[in-house]
């Protein structure tokens, strides 16, 4: 890469952390609205996914020093009450909430792995809960079907977005494969308790 597009991709990269970081985005919509804020092409190569955590890690350290740490953890707290109502699905947390990367403004998501897809469903509505569904984009790139959950939050007073994930039971194994950084990408209950159990820095 010339030094030029490398100056650019890393632009992109910051400008998208900046995205994720004060409005929420999802990393590869915040990608896109990047290229769209500083007049790129759509057809502009993206900067890969390690390097716009990167640039968030940088932009939380430098902006979000004081508040990101509290914040994250009452979203680790919110997560892990829901993976024990869930518990019979075998939830694992990912995204940016397992990543150490969120904020007041980030979602919560949860992959549940499911002997029978409509299982889950049904306990939401025999809890009460209201939720949307939708399909989304899941592992590997297939779509799958996503229940969504407004909460309240402890911090801020906004609401936070909970989408529960559904898969296969099949599914887990491959989910838990390490990815070429050597980090696990998601976490089940007892991988967050422990998160929870270190000091907030």
């Amino acid at each position: 890469m010339h030094a030029a597009e490398s100056s650019f991709s890393l632009e992109v990269a910051r400008t998208a952390a900046r995205l994720v970081v004060e409005d929420g985005l999802e990393l590869g919509r915040a990608k896109r609205r990047a290229l769209e804020q500083l007049g790129a092409s759509e057809r502009t190569p993206l900067p890969d996914n390690k390097a716009v955590e990167e640039a968030i890690r940088e932009h939380i350290a430098l902006f979000c020093a004081d508040t990101q740490p509290e914040e994250l953890r009452a979203l680790r707290v919110l997560a892990l009450e829901w993976m024990e109502r869930m518990q019979r699905f075998r939830p694992h947390l990912g995204g940016a909430v397992w990543q150490g990367t969120a904020t007041r403004h980030s979602d919560i998501y949860l992959q549940l792995f499911c002997d029978d897809p409509k299982s889950a469903e049904i306990a939401l509505i025999d809890q009460g809960v209201s939720y949307a569904s939708a399909t989304v984009r899941g592992l590997h790139g297939q779509p799958v079907e996503a229940l969504s959950v407004a909460l309240p939050n402890s911090t801020g007073g906004e609401r936070v977005g909970l989408h529960l994930l559904i898969y296969d039971h099949d599914d887990l194994r491959g989910a838990l494969r390490a990815g070429s950084d050597g980090r696990a990408p998601r976490g089940n209950a007892q991988a967050v308790r422990k998160l929870l159990m270190e000091p907030m820095t």
